[in-house]
């Protein structure tokens, strides 16, 4: 059977929700049924009134709480152009490995591979006459010649002093050449020769301490690189000079001399002017080397280095 209290009730439960009057309360709802009710023209008791309102509240809580849906916000499409520049990524670190060294190149530049610790070739030939030493090549770590001798010269250092010695090849030709400018009326003297490894290390460091790092890669070698190490080098000078080791050796009597004869002895200048770039040293006219006659002669009238002769290893590092 068809109950009117109902149907009215619902219709106007309908009209409430359809004008979003849901969200009233308490007397709000009440005046707003009594609104709707006279404008559909329904007749409301008290208790429909009270019902009403009652089944309003119920209707208002069985709601369910509708969650936002969560908002994922799209990265936007980028364009070439709009691209962002990338931050420099870091570079990897790159160990250096060891460089290889044939036993073709080995045997050919007399070498027996590279110091770890300072890049420097390592010779095997440190008793050969001929040995190459210089900026870029050492004697083996611990090497000392086995045939040091005096020359029977005049020397500066007193006796007991390992200066004064030489291999003994370079002391017998050494006293042929001091021989041989006695004769014309010279008077040479000897002032530094062999050196040990300390000592070197020793005037080296002198050199800096007294006139810097730059002065003493100039003029002086570092422990291992030096020729009086081998034995085979001995610096000379004369007394008008005051038996300095100085360029001005070059204009006396004995320094000119020196530099037209002693390749006759198996002698040559070492560090020769104008190859100071190629050497990576000084001027050095009262550095005497010995190399034998032979190659000697040969470097003298093509006025070579050894770096030149020998071809390799002396590009000059920083």
């Amino acid at each position: 059977m068809f109950d009117l209290r109902n149907y009215t009730l619902l219709i106007l439960t309908l009209l409430i929700l359809a004008t979003g009057c849901n969200q009233l309360k308490g007397e709000e709802i009440l005046h707003t049924i009594d609104l709707l009710a006279e404008k559909e023209g329904i007749a409301l008791t008290e208790k429909d009134r009270i019902e009403f309102k009652g089944e309003e509240e119920i209707v208002d809580e069985e709601l369910p709480e509708v969650e936002e849906p969560e908002v994922v916000e799209e990265e936007p499409e980028v364009t070439p152009s709009q691209e962002p520049e990338k931050a420099p990524s870091q570079e990897p670190e790159i160990n250096e490995a060891e460089p290889v060294i044939s036993e073709e190149q080995k045997a050919a530049e007399n070498i027996t591979g590279i110091d770890k610790e300072t890049g420097l070739y390592i010779v095997s030939n440190p008793n050969s006459l001929q040995v190459y030493v210089n900026k870029n090549r050492r004697l083996p770590v611990g090497h000392s010649p086995s045939d040091l001798v005096e020359p029977n010269v005049t020397h500066t250092k007193p006796k007991g002093d390992e200066r004064r010695l030489l291999r003994a090849d370079a002391a017998s030709a050494l006293e042929d050449l001091f021989a041989a400018a006695s004769e014309e009326g010279l008077d040479i003297v000897a002032v530094s020769g062999y050196r040990s490894n300390a000592t070197q290390a020793s005037i080296y460091q002198g050199h800096v301490n007294r006139s810097g790092q730059d002065f003493a890669n100039r003029y002086s070698a570092r422990p291992g690189t030096s020729e009086h190490e081998s034995g085979l080098a001995m610096d000379v000078s004369a007394a008008v000079v005051g038996f300095g080791l100085e360029e001005a050796f070059k204009g006396t009597d004995e320094g000119t001399w020196i530099n037209n004869h002693a390749y006759r002895f198996g002698f040559i200048i070492r560090y020769p002017e104008g190859k100071e770039h190629i050497t990576g040293y000084g001027y050095e006219p009262w550095h005497l080397r010995y190399v034998g006659q032979e190659l000697a002669e040969h470097l003298y009238q093509n006025n070579l280095t050894l770096e030149e002769y020998f071809g390799y290893h002396y590009e000059l590092k920083e």
